[in-house]
């Protein structure tokens, strides 16, 4: 029987029943949740500077390739959304692929770590990483750059380009002014040199609370509501947990490296005009001539696809390969179409140029 309004009573009765339900046995499930993490790899420390250290992660079978691959990742979130979990764990399908698998940790800046600056991340941090796996290994390493990891390796390799052998970035920005991208939007009317100024490192909330607002209805409403079709249901409840966790669990940023990455990348959109300089160098991506894979997502709201595919035009390697994803910016990592075709995207195209 449809109401008034076009309604039918009884699908909106069973609708109230079913909610009803849920709610009561949410109320039940939810006293039984623990406290949830991320990182579902065991991990030992080989190398440290600072706060940043380099981690090595234990596979339960021995590495078969004998190329190291580190993983560089962003600096405002945890290095972890690439092994949250078991079942969503790019970290893991490499591992069982054969891979010997290494990530930078940046850390928690600290008031103290206001200076650091670009050079520093790139040079002594992930140069003294590389360094280290390089001698350890006899022999040039892999990198997998993504986000702002993957403008860092973009960097690092035109400075450095006789420590790697092959260039993986994923989701990574080269073109920063592409007319989708309401973050760069922003970041260009910000005036960074006040913020810095005023606020020295900048607070992990703050940076939280901008990325949340690129979809405020979707990132602040929706999912929150939606979490009600899962309370109770344990193991679903446990992984929006965890991914809320990673969220929030965010680095503040050193106010010295902020300002220069806003000014040089975002507002001066430097990569695509040979203009980004570490210290005393000049970034020229012209001079990249390694290897490259470049992963996208073609539902990205952080980095859209035009703002990573634009690396082909500036990379000067004769051997340049794209390859595009159905998905978003976190769903490359932990959606389950991620854990089948990106490990073994990645293994294929290193496999192709080992022999």
């Amino acid at each position: 029987m449809k109401g008034p309004l076009g309604f039918n009573a009884d699908d909106l009765m069973q609708e109230t029943l079913t909610m009803q339900r849920k709610l009561v046995e949410g109320l039940q499930v939810l006293p039984r949740v623990e406290d949830v993490d991320y990182g579902a790899t065991d991990r030992e420390v080989i190398w440290r500077d600072g706060r940043v250290a380099l981690y090595r992660f234990i596979g339960t079978d021995a590495p078969v390739r004998r190329t190291p691959l580190l993983i560089v990742y962003a600096l405002v979130n945890r290095p972890y959304m690439v092994d949250l979990q078991a079942d969503r764990s790019l970290v893991q399908r490499l591992l069982a692929q054969g891979h010997d698998v290494y990530v930078l940790d940046w850390g928690y800046p600290e008031r103290s770590e206001r200076y650091l600056t670009l050079e520093d991340y790139l040079l002594r941090y992930i140069g003294g990483a590389v360094d280290h796996l390089v001698v350890a290994s006899g022999a040039p390493i892999n990198m997998l750059g993504i986000c702002q990891g993957g403008v860092f390796a973009l960097c690092y390799a035109a400075l450095r380009q006789h420590t790697l052998a092959n260039l993986i970035t994923m989701v990574t920005p080269v073109d920063f002014h592409t007319p989708d991208n309401m973050l760069s939007h922003w970041a260009r009317q910000v005036d960074v040199d006040l913020l810095v100024d005023t606020l020295g490192n900048i607070p992990a909330d703050l940076m939280n609370a901008s990325y949340l607002m690129l979809k405020p209805f979707r990132l602040n409403v929706q999912k929150y509501v939606g979490l009600l079709d899962i309370l109770d249901d344990r193991a679903a409840l446990e992984d929006f947990l965890r991914m809320e966790k990673w969220i929030f669990d965010s680095p503040d940023l050193a106010g010295e490296a902020f300002r220069d990455f806003i000014k040089q990348f975002y507002q001066g959109n430097g990569l695509m005009h040979a203009g980004v300089r570490i210290g005393e160098a000049t970034v020229q991506l012209a001079q990249v001539t390694l290897p490259v894979l470049n992963i996208y997502a073609e539902q990205d709201h952080l980095v859209p696809p035009d703002a990573s595919r634009a690396l082909r035009a500036r990379i000067g390697s004769p051997d340049y390969t794209e390859s595009s994803f159905r998905g978003g910016h976190i769903g490359i990592y932990v959606s389950g179409r991620a854990q089948r075709e990106v490990p073994g995207t990645i293994s294929r195209w290193l496999e192709e140029r080992s022999t």
